[in-house]
Protein backbone atom coordinates (compact mmCIF):
# COMPACT_ATOMS: atom_id res chain seq x y z
CA UNK A 1 0.00 0.00 0.00
CA UNK A 2 1.47 3.41 -1.50
CA UNK A 3 1.12 6.72 0.89
CA UNK A 4 -1.54 9.08 -0.51
CA UNK A 5 -1.78 12.82 0.76
CA UNK A 6 -4.98 13.31 -0.39
CA UNK A 7 -3.73 17.06 -0.49
CA UNK A 8 -5.13 18.55 2.66
CA UNK A 9 -3.08 21.59 2.82
CA UNK A 10 -2.84 22.37 -0.75
CA UNK A 11 -7.37 22.09 -0.46
CA UNK A 12 -6.74 24.07 2.96
CA UNK A 13 -5.44 27.22 1.58
CA UNK A 14 -8.11 26.72 -1.34
CA UNK A 15 -10.46 27.35 1.10
CA UNK A 16 -9.12 29.96 3.00
CA UNK A 17 -8.28 32.42 -0.26
CA UNK A 18 -11.51 31.22 -1.08
CA UNK A 19 -13.32 32.46 1.64
CA UNK A 20 -10.64 35.49 2.50
CA UNK A 21 -12.09 36.70 -1.41
CA UNK A 22 -15.90 36.46 -0.37
CA UNK A 23 -15.29 38.31 2.86
CA UNK A 24 -11.99 38.33 4.84
CA UNK A 25 -14.19 38.66 8.41
CA UNK A 26 -15.20 35.29 7.62
CA UNK A 27 -11.72 33.49 8.22
CA UNK A 28 -12.43 33.82 11.75
CA UNK A 29 -14.33 30.89 11.54
CA UNK A 30 -11.45 28.66 10.85
CA UNK A 31 -10.86 28.43 14.70
CA UNK A 32 -14.27 28.12 15.02
CA UNK A 33 -14.40 24.91 12.53
CA UNK A 34 -11.17 23.52 14.43
CA UNK A 35 -13.32 23.99 17.84
CA UNK A 36 -16.73 22.39 16.05
CA UNK A 37 -14.32 19.05 15.35
CA UNK A 38 -15.02 17.93 18.77
CA UNK A 39 -18.34 18.18 18.69
CA UNK A 40 -18.41 15.67 16.02
CA UNK A 41 -19.91 15.09 12.04
CA UNK A 42 -23.48 16.24 12.46
CA UNK A 43 -22.96 19.63 14.48
CA UNK A 44 -20.04 20.56 11.80
CA UNK A 45 -21.97 19.79 8.83
CA UNK A 46 -25.41 21.80 10.71
CA UNK A 47 -23.25 24.87 11.57
CA UNK A 48 -23.40 26.22 8.08
CA UNK A 49 -27.27 25.77 8.19
CA UNK A 50 -26.82 27.88 11.61
CA UNK A 51 -25.23 30.39 9.72
CA UNK A 52 -27.46 30.44 6.74
CA UNK A 53 -29.19 33.43 5.75
CA UNK A 54 -28.09 35.34 8.83
CA UNK A 55 -23.97 35.51 7.83
CA UNK A 56 -24.74 33.60 4.23
CA UNK A 57 -20.33 34.22 3.57
CA UNK A 58 -19.76 32.80 6.75
CA UNK A 59 -21.89 29.46 6.22
CA UNK A 60 -20.71 29.60 2.63
CA UNK A 61 -17.46 28.92 4.25
CA UNK A 62 -18.68 25.89 6.40
CA UNK A 63 -20.41 24.09 3.44
CA UNK A 64 -17.51 24.78 1.12
CA UNK A 65 -15.40 23.19 4.32
CA UNK A 66 -17.45 20.08 4.38
CA UNK A 67 -18.15 19.78 0.55
CA UNK A 68 -14.34 19.06 0.05
CA UNK A 69 -14.50 16.76 3.19
CA UNK A 70 -17.17 14.96 1.64
CA UNK A 71 -14.49 14.75 -1.61
CA UNK A 72 -11.70 13.84 -0.29
CA UNK A 73 -13.55 10.98 2.38
CA UNK A 74 -14.94 9.58 -1.17
CA UNK A 75 -11.34 9.03 -2.62
CA UNK A 76 -10.39 7.65 0.59
CA UNK A 77 -13.55 4.95 0.51
CA UNK A 78 -15.82 6.59 2.58
CA UNK A 79 -18.99 7.58 1.82
CA UNK A 80 -20.31 10.85 3.88
CA UNK A 81 -23.89 11.81 3.07
CA UNK A 82 -23.98 15.66 1.46
CA UNK A 83 -27.92 15.98 0.61
CA UNK A 84 -29.10 19.48 -0.61
CA UNK A 85 -31.11 20.51 2.66
CA UNK A 86 -33.61 23.58 3.12
CA UNK A 87 -32.82 24.98 6.11
CA UNK A 88 -36.88 25.43 6.59
CA UNK A 89 -37.68 21.91 6.16
CA UNK A 90 -37.53 19.92 8.88
CA UNK A 91 -37.45 16.43 7.32
CA UNK A 92 -34.58 17.42 5.13
CA UNK A 93 -32.71 18.34 7.80
CA UNK A 94 -33.91 15.51 10.14
CA UNK A 95 -32.81 13.01 7.02
CA UNK A 96 -29.43 14.43 6.64
CA UNK A 97 -29.06 14.03 10.09
CA UNK A 98 -29.75 10.34 10.63
CA UNK A 99 -27.53 9.69 7.86
CA UNK A 100 -24.58 11.18 9.92
CA UNK A 101 -25.76 9.05 13.26
CA UNK A 102 -25.62 6.42 10.67
CA UNK A 103 -22.60 5.95 9.38
CA UNK A 104 -21.02 2.97 10.67
CA UNK A 105 -18.66 4.17 13.93
CA UNK A 106 -15.07 3.41 12.45
CA UNK A 107 -15.98 5.91 9.24
CA UNK A 108 -16.81 8.58 11.72
CA UNK A 109 -13.58 8.44 13.49
CA UNK A 110 -12.07 8.65 9.86
CA UNK A 111 -13.69 11.30 8.79
CA UNK A 112 -13.51 13.32 12.39
CA UNK A 113 -9.50 12.45 11.95
CA UNK A 114 -9.37 13.73 8.55
CA UNK A 115 -11.80 16.97 9.35
CA UNK A 116 -9.16 17.54 12.08
CA UNK A 117 -6.40 17.74 9.81
CA UNK A 118 -7.74 19.70 7.57
CA UNK A 119 -9.11 22.11 10.07
CA UNK A 120 -5.46 21.89 11.45
CA UNK A 121 -4.60 23.48 8.15
CA UNK A 122 -7.23 25.80 7.70
CA UNK A 123 -5.67 27.27 10.49
CA UNK A 124 -2.45 27.31 9.39
CA UNK A 125 -3.49 29.23 6.05
CA UNK A 126 -5.27 31.84 8.32
CA UNK A 127 -2.82 32.64 10.18
CA UNK A 128 -0.97 33.61 6.91
CA UNK A 129 -3.64 35.10 5.06
CA UNK A 130 -5.10 36.84 7.80
CA UNK A 131 -5.45 40.90 6.86
CA UNK A 132 -5.75 43.93 8.91
CA UNK A 133 -4.57 41.84 12.03
CA UNK A 134 -2.85 43.79 14.62
CA UNK A 135 0.26 42.63 16.62
CA UNK A 136 -1.85 41.76 19.74
CA UNK A 137 -4.55 40.25 18.31
CA UNK A 138 -4.68 37.01 18.81
CA UNK A 139 -6.75 34.45 16.72
CA UNK A 140 -10.17 35.73 17.24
Amino acid sequence: MAWQSYDLDRIAQKLVLNARARDPQSLNQSYKMRMAVAYGLERFWGEHLRLSGKEQKKSDYWKETWDELVIIMQRAGVTLPNDPVNLNDVKQVQAMSEKLWALRLEDQRIAIAVLTQLCDCIVWWTQRYKVGRLVDDSDS
